[in-house]
């Protein structure tokens, strides 16, 4: 049990998906960590910092899920942009199966809590 109030619970339940949703936003595409970050966030809020983002991108790089490029930016300095590779691809496939698996057990759950 997580105690200690929603940021304390949703930091926890952060922790085991974020990566994951790194390797999905990488699926439609090419990134550079500040637009990840910026994506995150707008997905109510589930990263806020790229303190957050850039230890992510060198663990997954690490372990070889992503690749890494520069590319010059008209807008400053050159970027470093991710692309997913074919194992980070692998990677995410059951999580994904999982993922809406445990979603859909705890969504009934829950109706069945409201429910009464």
């Amino acid at each position: 049990m997580v105690v200690g109030g929603n940021d304390k619970l949703l930091a926890q339940m952060r922790r085991g998906s974020i990566e994951y949703c790194v390797l999905a936003l990488l699926q439609s595409g090419d990134r550079y960590g500040f637009e990840i970050t910026r994506e995150l966030a707008a997905a109510d809020g589930l990263v806020t910092s790229e303190g957050t983002v850039y230890p992510i991108l060198t663990r997954l790089r690490n372990v070889g899920l992503v690749d890494t490029y520069w590319q010059e930016s008209s807008e400053g300095p050159p970027r470093r942009y991710y692309r997913i590779t074919s194992e980070g691809e692998l990677a995410l496939k059951p999580f994904v199966e999982q993922w809406e698996r445990f979603r859909d057990a705890v969504d009934a759950i829950l109706r069945r809590g409201n429910s009464k």
